[in-house]
């Protein structure tokens, strides 16, 4: 994404390297700057997974304020949850088999922590997200061929919901987008709430950009 002009109204910047979250939010049509952030992504004893994604997404914002003269800072993060377990990105191929399988044929939670700082004030703005996904019953020669695409080992918990070839969930219940890596209509509620949210929710964009009709969405923001 290019710079912000610095006539461009509000001044928005993400913190994050994620190529999914920058889809996703140039689907606000605001225009935006990306500022990666590099945070220890530890558990703080006894901390459910829950907690971790609510405060690794404010550390993220926190880390990106520093270097953030004035606007908006936002940040997410998506933790795969599976038994109370966090299923972080696998460290190799082998992990990124063993996470397919434990999470196949089963419900398990995609949280994500999303928050907005308004530099100026330092004001910050949190919400979390959470999204029930169940995985179909896919076989071990699908696994295998997905695995050596490579598309997982970027991904917390091994897949990616909207890859075409694997396809991985038979249903949610909740935020696609969430799945996704931002849940872009809790984000668009955070800017309507401090008067920074465009005129236009995102409903009908990310319908178009995720091919699924979301209800989630429409209920939160109404239709457009």
């Amino acid at each position: 994404m290019p710079d912000l002009d610095a006539h461009d109204e509000p001044t928005l910047v993400l913190a994050s390297s994620s190529p999914r979250r920058r889809e996703l939010l140039a689907l606000l049509s605001i225009p935006f700057s990306v500022r990666p952030v590099y945070i220890t992504e530890v558990d703080y004893g006894g901390e459910s997974p829950a907690a971790m994604a609510a405060r690794l997404s404010l550390d993220k914002a926190r880390a990106a304020l520093v270097y953030t003269a004035s606007g908006l800072v936002v940040a997410a993060d998506t933790l795969v949850c599976l038994e109370g377990d966090v299923l972080g990105k696998p460290a190799n191929a082998e992990g990124a088999v063993q996470m397919l399988r434990r999470l196949r044929d089963r419900p398990h939670t995609v949280f994500s922590g999303l928050t907005v700082i308004t530099v100026e004030s330092a004001e910050e703005h949190s919400e979390l997200v959470a999204t029930t996904v169940w995985m179909r019953d896919y076989c071990d020669e699908e696994i295998a061929a997905y695995v050596a695409s490579g598309d997982p080992l970027d991904k917390a918990g091994a897949y990616a919901i909207q890859h075409p070839g694997f396809d991985p969930v038979s249903r949610i219940a909740g935020c696609y987008a969430n799945v996704v890596g931002l849940p872009l209509c809790h984000l668009y509620r955070l800017l309507r709430e401090i008067g920074a949210a465009p005129g236009r929710t995102p409903v009908a964009a990310c319908d178009q950009f995720n091919r699924r009709k979301c209800g989630v969405a429409s209920l939160m923001l109404g239709d457009d």
